[in-house]
């Protein structure tokens, strides 16, 4: 990887720090499980987590719906226990 990717990646992890620990909780598990991110996901990843925490909270539970494929394929990876 080179070092303009990793230090991309190292700001998405640090974005992914959030005020509603719900949040903080379905990010941790995700980077834990250590999936290999395109730069796709890693546009959709930066669309989410510009978002407010709790409209993007109600997104990751279902309350809410995208019409965007690609922030929907996200919240589905993101929601995978």
């Amino acid at each position: 990887m080179d070092e303009q990717r990793r230090v991309r990646l190292e700001r998405l992890r640090w974005h992914c720090r959030r005020a509603l620990l719900e949040l903080d909780i379905v990010f941790q598990r995700f980077w834990a499980r250590g999936e290999e991110l395109t730069d796709n996901d890693e546009a959709a990843l930066e669309k989410l987590l510009a978002m407010e925490d709790h409209d993007l909270w109600y997104l990751v539970s279902g309350r809410t719906g995208t019409d965007d494929p690609q922030l929907t394929s996200m919240v589905e990876r993101l929601c995978r226990s």
